[in-house]
Formats: structure tokens, sequence, C-alpha cells
């Protein structure tokens, strides 16, 4: 989460200091943003083997609280009193997800997991270029977010799905390590473009719910992971108390550092 934090205001810095018609990837600010993206990534994977969907990408939420608040100079002062109870609501809703959840994976994937996220996958890839020509960047952010969302999901269909890769070819081989590559690649494109359209604060704001609610539900659903019992109403109120945050988060008056300067 602190790794996607980080990313965040490095990819949209170097974003917005692109010339036009200037490919992104060349600022050094955007390449190391995914760099720090990427083992971001990596430590999410090392989650999904122990833990639902749910509790890895509600924890991955985080990252709007942590962004606002490294978008004002890092002090808690410079926020206001909208800005700090949203932060606790993120915080405090992101505890009961994560408390709610039963860690460990089931024994087989549900035979019905493969195809639809294989299909997912297909139907992402198909709607790019139409979404990237709407010109709207909440709606970028939000199949940024399924994109990513399916990441998750495929990632730890994986983890069910197999034992220990003993070469390269054994990953190769399986069809859900594609589907991980086709969500990656389609969430990376539409972040970027929702970045440079949009504010920070929004387009990471919708990006978390969808990657929070979507891909949880469907790991539940799909995946057969688990809450603890009773639980489930902690689960839900969890749920609501971390969205309604970041959206307020989502709204919050954009401050950037290069505005600050003056």
């Amino acid at each position: 989460m602190l790794a996607n934090s980080a990313a965040s205001l490095l990819e949209s810095a170097g974003i917005r200091q692109a010339p036009a018609g200037r490919a992104a990837w060349r600022q050094p600010r955007y390449a190391v943003g995914i760099a720090v993206d990427g083992v971001g990534w990596l430590l999410s994977v090392a989650a999904l083997r122990v833990l639902p969907v749910v509790a890895v990408q509600s924890v991955l939420a985080g990252v709007l609280p942590v962004t606002v608040l490294a978008s004002r100079g890092g002090d808690p002062r410079r926020l206001s009193r909208q800005e700090l109870v949203a932060s606790a609501l993120v915080l405090g809703g992101l505890v009961l997800v994560a408390a709610a959840a039963a860690p460990g994976r089931p024994e087989r994937l549900p035979a019905a997991a493969h195809g639809v996220l294989l299909g997912a996958a297909l139907v992402v890839l198909a709607a790019l270029v139409p979404v990237l020509r709407s010109g709207r960047p909440l709606l970028m952010a939000a199949a940024a977010g399924v994109a990513y969302g399916g990441v998750a999901l495929s990632v730890r269909a994986v983890h069910i799905a197999s034992s220990p890769w003993t070469s390269v070819l054994d990953l190769l081989a399986e069809p859900l390590a594609y589907a991980v590559v086709a969500f990656g690649a389609a969430g990376t494109v539409l972040l970027a473009a929702a970045m440079r359209r949009g504010t920070v604060g929004a387009v990471v704001g919708v990006l978390s719910v969808t990657e929070v609610v979507a891909p949880g539900l469907v790991g539940l659903a799909l995946l057969g992971d688990r809450v603890r019992p009773g639980w489930i109403a902690p689960l839900v109120v969890g749920w609501l108390l971390t969205v309604t945050g970041v959206v307020v988060l989502a709204r919050a008056p954009a401050r950037h550092p290069a505005q600050r300067r003056g």
C-alpha cells in the first residue's frame, strides 16, 4: 500500500511533466513510479498466497489517505477536518475488513474460475480502446480498478490452483498467468490515461473503490475465499466506512506540491 502510494505520486508528477505528444514513460519520475508499483505488486502477490482478495485489496485502498497526506507535504495539520475524518473512516474500515477475512486458501479452485477470469480478461481488452477514446478520466479509473482487481483475482486463483512451480515452463503452461498479464497491461494503460486527464485524488479514489468492492465480492463468490464466522456484518460495515471515506477524500480539492510553492 505504501509502495502504491509513492508510485501514484511519482507517476502523476511524471505524466504532468511530460510535454504534449511525448510518451510518459520517458519521464524519469514516471519510470521510477512504475518500478515502485512493481515492488508493491510483488508484495501483494506474496500476500495473496495467504490472505483472501477482499483483505488484500482493502488494505491496498489505504493508498488514498496516504497519497492525500503526502500531497500535503506529509503534514497532517494541512488536512482539513473533513479530510481527517474521512481518513479515519478509511483506516477504521480497513481494520474491520482485514479482521473479518479468514486467512488461508481453499483446497481447490472452483471449476468456473478459469473460464470466468479468462473471459473477463478478454472483455477488459476489448473495452480498452472505447474507454480511452471516451476521454473521461473517472471512467478510465474505474476500468483500471476492474483490471487491477482482475490481476488480484487471477493471482489468487493461480495460488489456489497450482503447486509450487519447478520451472518457468510450468508457469507458462498456466492459462491464468496470461490473464494476469492482460489485466495488468490494460490497467497500466488506463491508469496512465486517467492520471493525465484527471486529478490525483479523484482518480485514485475511484480506482480504490473499484479495486476493493468488485474483486472482494468476486473472490468470496467465485474463488472460495472465506469470512470468519459471525463477521459478515463487520465486513459490510468496514466496506461502507472505507468507500465513504474514499469518496470524501476523492472529492477534496486537489493540491499539488508545485502549487504550494507560490
